[in-house]
């Protein structure tokens, strides 16, 4: 079976690490900065940053109008500021977005950066059912927090009660980051969307 085709946007953010879990979760992963190098792949993750940053280097790099389509049709993953990219309101300060995912996003919600944390968190019984027990460790830098979510949208893990792993349809989102471990479940979840 031919593996299937991942992008990561490689713009900013810790790109490398997602190639490197796709990888792990059984993905052919590249890194995507062109038009081009977007339409030959599957799916695409987007990766964490800063997420008004990222719009500027999308735009400067000419990608909005092909990201747009794209995220309009094919799986997308984002985590982090990729999670404040796919969202369809975000707050604190309100800014543009793709608006792919019926969720209210606030941004650095945690608070600054010496705010950041490692955690346990325990997945759902339908995360566990696709790809196996055990809780996750979850690294929040700067997290956003999801302080809505529309019907159409699978909580699949939360922390302190808030929603940190969503879906909807072909979409995943997680404020945190899931490729600064070893765990590959939550990309190999992403592969079982394509």
């Amino acid at each position: 079976m031919k593996k299937k085709r991942v992008g990561v946007l490689a713009l900013q953010g810790d790109f490398e690490a997602h190639q490197k879990a796709l990888e792990r979760a059984g993905a052919d992963a590249v890194q995507v900065r062109t038009a081009e190098q977007l339409a030959a792949v599957d799916g695409l993750v987007i990766p964490g940053g800063e997420s008004t940053t990222m719009l500027k280097l999308i735009d400067y790099m000419g990608l909005n109008k092909p990201l747009r389509d794209f995220v309009a049709e094919k799986p997308v993953f984002g985590t982090c500021a990729g999670a404040i990219l796919l969202a369809n309101d975000v707050q604190n300060p309100p800014q543009e977005s793709f608006g792919v995912v019926d969720m209210t996003i606030e941004r650095n919600a945690y608070g600054r950066q010496i705010d950041s944390r490692v955690a346990r968190i325990e997945p759902d019984a339908e995360f566990r059912s696709r790809v196996g027990e055990g809780d996750v460790e979850a690294v929040f830098i700067r997290a956003p927090i999801v302080r809505r979510t529309g019907p159409a949208v699978k909580v699949l893990a939360e922390y302190d009660g808030d929603p940190v792993l969503l879906e909807q349809g072909k979409h995943l989102i997680a404020t945190f980051h899931p490729e600064l471990t070893e765990d590959a479940r939550i990309h190999k979840l992403f592969l079982s969307k394509l």
